[in-house]
């Protein structure tokens, strides 16, 4: 399944953009990539998530899908979440973002 962006309102997208050390990219976009694997892929509502490493290594940004903003907040909750965000924490400070799409415009 491929992430599709399209004007939805019937789901909530959480944008993450995280500022970081040029030598500190790598690590980060592992260990983005590990937690959509391991936690957040298996938590209820989830739809999808990109990952984008910026060109100058001083920026990444996580785009992901979620069926509500309710579910959102409940995985926040969770334990499991705390110990993931703090190692997330040690790499790149955040900035978090949650919103509804309300315009797409395609070539």
């Amino acid at each position: 399944m491929e992430a599709t962006i399209r004007v939805d309102t019937t789901m909530t997208t959480l944008i993450n953009v995280f500022s970081l050390e040029p030598g500190k990219q790598p690590a980060l976009v592992a260990a983005l990539k590990d937690g959509t694997e391991t936690f957040f892929s298996k938590q209820p509502g989830f739809i999808s998530a990109s990952v984008v490493a910026g060109r100058d290594g001083r920026q990444v940004i996580n785009y992901s899908q979620w069926r509500s903003a309710g579910e959102i907040e409940a995985f926040r909750r969770d334990p499991a979440f705390a110990a993931y965000i703090q190692r997330i924490v040690t790499l790149a400070k955040a900035e978090s973002v949650m919103g509804d799409v309300v315009s797409v415009r395609t070539a």
